[in-house]
């Protein structure tokens, strides 16, 4: 793509910004509600940019425009920033500014920052209020300057909601709009503000399909001590959802009415998770009512899985193994073939059929996210996504790496593996091993209950460590239940989270490498968190892996492992064969059982 347009859209912004006396424009990745993920209408970061990772903040003065993201996206923001006059500033580099720092050093006094206050959630206004000076600086949070430049700029979604049974959810809406009650009578609080989607999915056991492979409405949420509201778009709530909500006493009202709704809490007190609550919606409340910062009573709650959530997590990965044990099988057949030596299969052409495969699964709805599927060098982009203008053959004697989840009735899965195409060297292999290494020592953790995800975070890392190697970025994160793959709060990280594991808790784990032009290796399984037994000195915790696919034993070296490791690897490969084999044909149950016999 020509990157000029990116330049005159820089420019016409610039423009925007001088008609509205604004020096410094901030555009984040959000939508109104902090979503990880967001819809089309709200792509101003990327509409203005190029860059369509999916974290990033984007800073724009008159002079310099700079774009900030993490090290998952280093080498993709290079490539797409290239020639747009955008600078890439990467985050935790050493001498790269946070995005705060700056604009403080940017900004003058009595200048002006704008930004869309729908978008920026009040935690994050009030710690760049705390960095630049409330009195140094003006703050203009109404404009939305992209969208004054944006002429064609996508419609709000408004795609059907639909019910989730309890035989699914395990729990009925009533009962968790209780659990939302009793919090507050804890708060001594009239109200309870929900912005997060996937906290109100959860909540209201429903899903919908306004973000691309998060299948989540757009709406918020208001619930009272014997009230609850809805707010959604009136076109996507049918007469059966309708029919159900009023049934458990939960209004239903138009998507944005809620923030002329709270300017009527006078005197109110009001829970709400400023983490999750735009700069607009604290605005909208009126000053007499008192607002009580805590994290969504929800959220907590809807990571912790029940037994019928990890019973039917059980059945979705059974399930998706299949389908990832298949698209293995068909590789090695595509191999045999010599289609790949020939140049014949493509990254895309994997991703097709990788997707023909789930579709055979039962109770599959889409994919939770957009696969990566990597080539050769292409897997040392980490968050890679083949698209026609990047697509590639699948190289032959190198890795291809493919990360890749789905959506069933039973539950989300995520799962990466690195396959050996052709053949590799003695390096590619110790590099394998080691990160093979850091995830089975992680996923046999034994540790005591209140562990946290930065301490269990050296398991993964510390074989990569040993080599002078290691991945920037986290190990593992939380993963909803038919919701957002990414999902709070646990976390497994060098960075600082030391939110305990608890049971029911369904992580990844995610150990890799990338070498810059060369390769990647990741290997991805989820994990539940279950109680292992208790003793006169507490109460301990482990992991259950419920991803079943095997790993590729061609790019293995067992020389490099110990013997508790070869262990973890052949008690996993054979429960893959056990569980997997029944739904395979006979050729693919023979390769089975030759992929997962023991070292």
């Amino acid at each position: 793509m020509d990157k000029t347009i990116y330049r005159d859209r820089v420019k016409a912004l610039r423009e925007e910004m001088q008609r509205h006396g604004i020096d410094a424009c901030l555009i984040l990745t959000d939508d109104f509600h902090a979503s990880e993920y967001v819809g089309d209408y709200f792509k101003c970061r990327e509409y203005i940019s190029g860059f369509d990772g999916s974290a990033g903040t984007l800073a724009v003065t008159a002079q310099e425009a700079c774009l900030w993201t993490d090290g998952r996206y280093f080498l993709q923001a290079a490539d797409q920033l290239q020639d747009t006059g955008i600078c890439l500033m990467k985050m935790g580099e050493p001498g790269v500014p946070t995005v705060d720092l700056w604009l403080k050093n940017k900004l003058e006094n009595g200048q002006c920052l704008g930004y869309d206050g729908r978008t920026v959630g009040s935690a994050r206004a009030r710690a760049l209020k705390q960095t630049l000076g409330r009195e140094r600086i003006r703050f203009r949070e109404d404009v939305d300057l992209a969208g004054m430049i944006w002429k064609d700029r996508p419609a709000l979604p408004e795609r059907p909601i639909w019910l989730l049974d309890a035989a699914y959810t395990g729990q009925e809406r009533s009962a968790k709009l209780d659990l939302v009650r009793e919090n507050l009578k804890k708060e001594g609080a009239d109200w309870q503000v929900l912005a997060s989607l996937d906290d109100i999915g959860w909540l209201f056991n429903i899903r919908g399909g306004d973000i691309d492979y998060n299948p989540v409405p757009l709406a918020y949420a208001l619930i009272g001590t014997d009230s609850a509201i809805l707010y959604a778009a009136p076109s996507a709530a049918g007469d059966q959802v309708r029919q159900a909500l009023e049934a458990d006493g939960v209004q239903l009202r138009p998507y944005l009415q809620i923030y002329e709704d709270l300017k009527t809490l006078e005197g109110q007190r009001v829970v709400l998770d400023r983490e999750t609550c735009n700069v607009a919606l604290l605005s909208s409340l009126p000053e007499s009512a008192a607002i009580l910062e805590r994290p969504n009573c929800t959220t907590a709650a809807k990571a912790c899985k029940n037994p019928v959530e990890m019973e039917n997590e059980r059945k979705a990965h059974i399930k998706d193994g299949v389908a990832v044990t298949k698209l293995l099988y068909w590789l090695d057949q595509e191999e045999q073939r010599d289609r790949i030596r020939k140049g014949l299969l493509t990254e895309l052409d994997v991703s097709e059929k990788l997707l023909s495969f789930r579709k055979e699964q039962a109770d599959f709805i889409e994919q939770s996210f957009a696969p990566i599927i990597a080539a050769g060098p292409h897997g040392a982009i980490v968050h890679y996504e083949p698209t026609p203008e990047t697509n590639i053959p699948v190289k032959d004697n190198s890795f291809l790496l493919m990360d890749s989840g789905g959506h069933y009735l039973q539950g989300t899965t995520d799962i990466t593996r690195t396959a050996v195409i052709g053949t590799v060297t003695e390096e590619m292999k110790k590099h394998y091993t080691a990160v093979l290494r850091g995830h089975l020592n992680l996923a046999g953790a034994v540790f005591r209950y209140g562990t946290g995800g930065l301490q269990l975070d050296y398991l993964a890392r510390a074989p990569l460590w040993e080599l002078g190697l290691d991945f920037n970025h986290g190990t593992g994160h939380g993963v909803g239940y038919l919701m957002n793959v990414h999902e709070g709060p646990q976390r497994i990280s060098n960075k600082a989270n030391m939110v305990p594991m608890e049971e029911g808790m369904l992580t990844s784990d995610e150990p890799g490498l990338y070498l810059t032009d060369r390769y990647g290796i990741r290997i991805e399984n989820l994990m539940l968190c279950r109680e292992a037994f208790r003793t006169e000195m507490g109460r301990f915790m482990k992991f259950e892996m419920v991803t079943l696919v095997p790993y590729d034993r061609r790019a293995i070296d067992p020389s490099l492992m110990t013997l508790e490791e070869k262990a973890l690897l052949n008690d996993y490969h054979e429960k893959v064969y056990r569980q997997i084999s029944p739904f395979l044909t006979f050729e693919e149950c023979s390769w089975l059982r030759e992929c997962t016999k023991p070292l």
